[in-house]
């Protein structure tokens, strides 16, 4: 009866059925298989267009997993460039060698056709490709579809296998996937490096600026900036452990109390201000608010310009424009002086010959003459020194210089009750500068030696100004001093008192100019000023020109 039955089963086809069943159940497996692996290739690809990867790189991934969604030894990709049809990148790299595709290549005919088909590779090794020895069989069977941008045809994706007749049309059509997909990481690719090049030349245009930069989000942290700091401020910006700008920039613990961080947070406005640093460098300060789609502000660029020379040179001109009025009105004052003058002491001249004999009425006269004459000495002084034009150095006296400053700004000294000694040297050499600026530069330190002076009343005030060679630093100088005895100056405003406009005075008595242009002076003639002062102690001021 088993046999029977065995038999039956066997001329009815049930057992035949069961394998076909079977067999169709594992075919159907392993193209599900085949299925899954391809479209995770395809989303491999999708998510390297998201990523920083080279064309090569994406081409290696992708031939690590071809084998399981078809036949794969060879993965390559063939670009156009400038009309050229060149194999550039392969997997294995060493398979063949790359270069220039002839016209009659089959890529060619893939791009002519813009559709794409299977081939026999084997003509072509001996046209011109040339296959790796190294690898014992060449390739047999070639699949290659285009690689269409937009509507332009910019490459073709190799795809080949050592067996023959490795490829059908279903095989194909994932092949054209594939370089679909290849086509899109390819423009992301570019996108990518277009965006990497703009922000580089961004970033390298945002440090070649020389001013400071820097990026602070809403709630004081710091973003970014360009490494231009000032040195004083990257000292903080070292050493401080917070990312808070009022930190890192200034050393403070808090924000400030009118921090323009929150007025442009408030007015959605730039705020502009000037501050100076502790080493009397002075910075026009910008605040730009930076806006997100919504309009909200999200963070501040702050703009640093340092603008100590440019105030420096705007000191100059305002100085420059004073003295040249000065010189107007002193034109016309020693014109209409002069005549009067000439006519009093020529007058007083005729009238002592007429009184021989009458030393009483002579002497008279002669102290009209006497004055006469003084008063246009100090005209001539005034003319001389408010001629601040750009003449040339000259062989020059500073004590000659010195004494005709003390004659001018005598009085005014002399008033306040303070006691003038000169102390200058008779030996002094003659040496190379411009006369009328060095009696700016000295008057400027009777000025402030008189000022400080003002607020000492328990004391003889006085006022000393000497001359002197010294030897310093390997070379011969020649020295003019101003010391005084009056207040002095507090050691952290020691490094302030050369700064444009910074001035310890009242607004009405002082610009803060004088010593910012009395250092230009001294740098103008390569040579420089010196400040010695104690608090409570006295000043000295000292002008130091090389005698060579």
């Amino acid at each position: 009866m088993d046999e029977k039955n065995t038999l039956i089963e066997q001329l009815t086809g049930v057992n035949s059925s069961k394998l076909n069943y079977y067999l169709e159940l594992k075919q159907r497996n392993a193209e599900i298989l085949k299925q899954n692996s391809r479209l995770e290739i395809l989303q491999q690809l999708t998510r390297d267009m998201n990523i920083d990867l080279s064309l090569e790189d994406i081409l290696e991934r992708a031939f690590a997993k071809l084998p399981q969604a078809l036949p794969c030894d060879f993965l390559g990709l063939a670009t156009l460039v400038k009309d050229q049809l060149v194999l550039k990148s392969m997997v294995p790299k060493d398979f063949m060698e790359a270069g220039v595709l002839p016209e009659h290549a089959l890529s060619w005919q893939v791009i002519r056709t813009r559709q794409a088909g299977i081939f026999d590779p084997r003509p072509s090794y001996r046209s011109h490709l040339r296959h790796n020895a190294s690898y014992p069989s060449p390739l047999r069977s070639l699949a290659a579809a285009p690689v269409i941008e937009r509507t332009d045809v910019i490459g073709v994706l190799l795809v080949g296998s050592v067996a023959e007749g490795a490829y059908s049309d279903a095989e194909l059509r994932f092949v054209q996937h594939l370089a679909d997909q290849l086509a899109i990481s390819i423009k992301n690719a570019h996108l990518y490096k277009q965006v990497f090049r703009a922000k580089k030349e961004w970033e390298e245009t945002f440090k070649a600026v020389t001013d400071p930069i820097v990026l602070i989000d809403t709630d004081y942290n710091l973003l970014l900036h360009n490494d231009r700091l000032p040195e004083e401020m990257r000292e903080n910006w070292l050493r401080s452990e917070s990312d808070k700008c009022h930190q890192r920039l200034y050393g403070l613990s808090h924000p400030c109390s009118e921090c323009p961080v929150e007025e442009v947070k408030r007015r959605h406005q730039p705020v502009h201000h000037r501050t100076q640093t502790k080493s009397g460098l002075l910075f026009d300060i910008s605040y730009y608010p930076v806006f997100n789609e919504e309009g909200q502000v999200v963070a501040i660029t702050v703009f640093m310009k340092d603008v100590t020379e440019k105030t420096k040179m705007e000191v100059r001109l305002v100085q420059s424009a004073k003295l040249a009025a000065i010189g107007e009105m002193a034109a016309g004052v020693a014109h209409e002086l002069n005549s009067p003058m000439t006519v009093i002491i020529g007058t007083a001249q005729m009238l002592a010959r007429d009184f021989d004999g009458r030393d009483a009425e002579r002497e008279a006269l002669g102290d009209i003459m006497h004055c006469g004459l003084r008063c246009k000495r100090i005209i001539q002084n005034l003319l001389t020194y408010s001629r601040q034009d750009q003449a040339p150095m000259a062989e020059t006296d500073l004590n000659a210089e010195a004494r005709r400053v003390l004659s001018l700004i005598k009085y005014q000294i002399n008033r306040s009750q303070i006691r003038i000694v000169e102390d200058l040297d008779p030996a002094l050499p003659r040496i190379a500068a411009n006369g009328q600026q060095i009696q700016q530069v000295l008057t400027n330190f009777l000025v402030n030696a008189r000022d400080a002076l003002n607020g000492s009343e328990d004391r003889e005030k006085t006022i000393i100004v000497a001359s002197r060679m010294v030897e310093k630093e390997g070379r011969h100088w020649v020295v003019v001093s101003v010391r005084d005895n009056g207040v002095g100056i507090e050691p952290e405003n020691l490094q302030k008192i050369f700064t444009p406009f910074y001035t310890s005075k009242e607004a009405s008595k002082g610009t803060g100019l004088g010593l910012s242009v009395s250092l230009g002076i001294a740098e103008t003639h390569h040579g420089r000023i010196e400040v010695e002062s104690r608090p409570g102690e006295g000043s000295t001021f000292s002008l130091l020109l090389p005698a060579d």
